[in-house]
């Protein structure tokens, strides 16, 4: 038989049921924030998405209908003579090929070196960690400067060269950070303790513990520095010279100076009509290049985003917020 408190369990079950199937009734001032938080952050989404498109529409498009302003949105007379252009550049892929080279060895560098740091300064029985992590914070802050750096480069003989570009660089202190309070929020000190009595040595837990626990983390900072390699032009700028290691950024940055009016007055004086026509094709075409090799030279970081997104959000949050 069903006595009467297993009615009334029943009768509240059903009525709660109700409740969640109706929904919680909002306020008119709450439907008012939700309209307006929709319109605010769907206004900010097609700022982000125009340009996007814009650039991916432009490098589509017909070189002379772009250079005369008639593209907008959708690509007007499809073409693919600017990729064309850019896979028959040799300047492109020479910078695309050093780009490739500094980005894939110098986040193994920067991985690497930025998890045997932040495992000694993640361990609170680690003699004298608040003072190395204060040193570290420091240079945050404060550093030489450029010429200072630029003549400690110099007398360590790495002026023009690959190494340039990837061992005056292999730490980042933002991320030697989150990586060590992630290190400390998801790894506890009894773990440690258990691997010592079974005779582990601290490479030992460093190698079969650490590293295995730190999938999440190690996207993350993965991801930061690849980018960062990817898009760095100014180092490259300041420290390289030979043309064959100057990377993608570098070779992008010469076809906008190129393309500049004042250089274009410049050249088009006391040219010919044969000449000038062919100066106008060619100048087409730059600008339809320009399109393309940003498209080119994005298409890897966004290729490798979606692999280490779900990483990305849960390690940022956890290395960020707990500890």
């Amino acid at each position: 038989m069903v006595t009467t408190e297993q009615r009334r369990a029943q009768a509240q079950q059903r009525k709660a049921q109700r409740i969640s199937g109706r929904g919680v009734r909002s306020s008119g001032e709450d439907r008012l924030f939700y309209i307006l938080d929709i319109v605010l952050l769907s206004g900010i989404f097609l700022l982000v998405l125009y340009p996007l498109i814009f650039i991916l529409s432009a490098s589509l498009s017909n070189a002379q209908q772009l250079v005369m302003g008639r593209v907008w949105l959708w690509p007007v007379k499809p073409s693919l003579e600017g990729y064309k252009a850019v896979f028959q550049h040799d300047a492109v892929w020479v910078g695309y090929g050093n780009t490739v080279f500094y980005t894939f060895f110098g986040t193994i560098l920067n991985v690497v070196m930025t998890m045997m740091v932040a495992y000694p300064l993640s361990r609170r029985d680690f003699v004298g960690r608040n003072i190395i992590m204060f040193l570290f914070t420091f240079t945050m802050f404060f550093n030489g400067g450029l010429i200072p750096t630029y003549l400690l480069i110099k007398s360590l003989g790495l002026i023009d060269t690959r190494a340039v570009m990837i061992i005056p660089w292999a730490i980042g202190v933002w991320n030697v950070i989150i990586t060590r309070t992630f290190l400390q929020a998801n790894i506890p000190l009894e773990l440690y303790d258990s691997a010592r009595v079974d005779g582990a040595s601290n490479t030992r837990m460093f190698l079969m513990i650490v590293v295995p626990l730190s999938g999440p983390i190690i996207a993350v900072i993965t991801l930061f520095y690849a980018v960062g390699h990817w898009n760095q032009f100014f180092n490259a700028l300041i420290y390289l010279r030979t043309k064959s290691l100057q990377p993608l950024q570098l070779v992008l940055r010469e076809i906008l100076i190129q393309n500049s009016p004042v250089l274009m007055d410049e050249m088009m004086a006391g040219m010919t009509q044969e000449q000038l026509d062919l100066m106008m094709q060619r100048e087409y075409l730059q600008q339809l290049l320009q399109y393309a090799l940003i498209i080119v030279a994005t298409l890897p970081v966004l290729a490798m985003y979606p692999f280490v997104q779900r990483y990305f959000v849960r390690g940022i949050m956890i290395g960020a917020i707990k500890g």
